[in-house]
């Protein structure tokens, strides 16, 4: 055993002399206290650095779950124990220190809860024997996120976390807050920052296969970026419409339609609260009065200016919609975007009747029935009415002067050429093209005269300057100033 020296004697006297009144704390043990241990707090390292927003993404895991990290505004619920009267709650200051017994201010500015617990048992072990401390977070600050990109609303938020909820807000409640992500979002390669590094979410594998690991816990400073998409595809923009996170679709999009149109010009178009879809390419042509029979709607084109201010362009094939029901080619609409219906090359007839009795066409078009009918003239029809029905809408034949066997269909084609077409008349027939063709937007039909009326025209002409010259001659004969025997 080695001989103890004056100058440990006196080290202990010391130590002794400068501990609080030890008497205070229940079941004290007349103990050496250890030497004091300075804290060393050492953070988790870093991933690698991944890529900004705007380079290849690099890093595509989620980022890995970190512990929540102390800051001003948080409050603390310290219990020393066997010590009441040092325990309660204690805010953090807005520079992440804290005023404690004994202690006086301490950092706690970017700690855990448990490295922070860690370091104030160290700081009191000087003054108290057993320090064990249990920390609690009571209540956390807003959690301040910005969110950009793809989204209806960028820009920087706050979000309060309530007392007693344990769940702070996730990926999906920061795009939603933002008024969700538009039609042109890149929902697989939406990238979080944080603390340096950038990670790359797929919020396809959440919405398609429940990777709920995607939808990844925020922190304060968290920075959420949403990318454009330049590959869109059309049924996967509906099936992104059904996504919590989608932008709200109850709402009139304003847009605009030119090129081959009725009334092309600008329109907010209604969307459909039923099945909480917005306004797609049908629902604004309609809006603009249906198309013109020049239209080409195979090569409609929908232009887009996305988040970055650069131009998309998607072709479109209504006529696919229309022979093969792919529904896809009818895309939704967002604000700011213009259709554009350019003019068919070359016409063909057949596919004029056909598309005149879709909802493409406008619901209502003017023709003329004219010549031996009850009401010649104008007329304001459906888009799908056949010959026979502009015919009886007209009053029908004339029964005394109109020729029934058959009629002259005079027609004005997109291309500024006139047809004539003589066509057999039968009541009877349903609709053929050869008999009873559907009607085109400013058709004429003219009804000629029997062979009966145009005699009787005929004599009529002839005989009314006879007839105007008798009753000259009979006025004179009258009046005695000639004498015709």
């Amino acid at each position: 055993m080695k001989p103890v020296t004056a100058s440990l004697l006196t080290s202990l006297c010391l130590t002794t002399l400068a501990l609080p009144a030890w008497s205070q704390v229940p079941n004290f043990e007349p103990v050496e206290p250890p030497a004091p241990v300075p804290f060393e707090f050492t953070p988790t390292p870093n991933p690698a650095p991944a890529p900004a927003f705007n380079q290849p993404r690099v890093n595509s895991n989620p980022p890995p779950i970190i512990p929540y990290t102390l800051d001003g505004g948080d409050v603390l619920r310290i219990n020393i124990f066997d010590v009441p009267e040092y325990s309660g709650e204690y805010p953090l200051l807005i520079d992440g220190s804290i005023n404690l017994p004994l202690l006086g201010v301490v950092n706690l500015k970017g700690l855990s809860v448990d490295a922070a617990k860690q370091k104030l048992e160290a700081l009191y072990r000087p003054y108290l024997v057993r320090p064990f401390i249990n920390a609690t977070l009571v209540s956390t600050r807003p959690v301040n996120l910005v969110v950009s990109g793809e989204v209806s609303k960028p820009g920087s938020y706050s979000i309060n976390v309530m007392q007693n909820a344990r769940q702070f807000p996730t990926v999906t409640d920061a795009l939603t807050l933002a008024e969700g992500v538009t039609l042109s979002a890149d929902i697989r390669q939406v990238q979080l920052r944080r603390n340096g590094q950038t990670y790359t979410l797929n919020l396809w594998e959440l919405i398609n296969r429940g990777a709920a690991g995607q939808d990844v816990q925020l922190r304060d400073g968290d920075s959420i970026f949403v990318p454009t998409n330049l590959a869109v595809n059309p049924a996967e923009t509906r099936q992104l419409l059904d996504a919590s996170f989608a932008s709200d679709n109850n709402f009139p999009v304003q847009v605009a339609v030119v090129g081959e149109l009725n009334r092309p010009g600008s329109y907010s178009v209604v969307a459909n609260p039923p099945t909480g879809q917005p306004p797609t390419i049908t629902q604004a042509i309609s809006a603009a009065g249906g198309i013109k029979p020049s239209a080409n709607v195979r090569d409609i084109r929908l232009r887009r200016i996305n988040r970055e201010g650069t131009e998309e362009i998607f072709n479109v094939n209504l006529w696919a919609m229309l022979q093969d029901g792919d529904i896809n080619q009818d895309m939704p609409l967002q604000p700011g975007d213009t259709i554009i219906v350019p003019r068919a090359e070359t016409i063909n007839n057949a596919e004029i009747t056909e598309l005149v009795t879709t909802n493409l066409s406008p619901e209502q078009m003017r023709i003329g029935v004219v010549g031996e009918v009850v009401r010649p003239g104008p007329q304001v029809v459906p888009p799908n009415t056949t010959l026979n029905q502009a015919i009886l809408g007209a009053g029908g034949f004339n029964n005394v002067r109109a020729r029934r066997g058959s009629v002259e269909l005079v027609r004005l084609n997109p291309d500024g050429t006139v047809t004539n077409r003589r066509i057999d008349i039968d009541f009877t027939v349903g609709l053929s093209e050869e008999n009873n063709p559907i009607m085109l937007p400013n058709d004429v039909v003219v009804v000629g005269r029997s062979s009966l009326a145009s005699v009787s025209d005929t004599l009529g002409a002839v005989l009314n300057p006879l007839s105007g010259l008798f009753g000259f001659l009979n006025f004179f004969r009258t009046f005695g100033i000639i004498n015709v025997d």
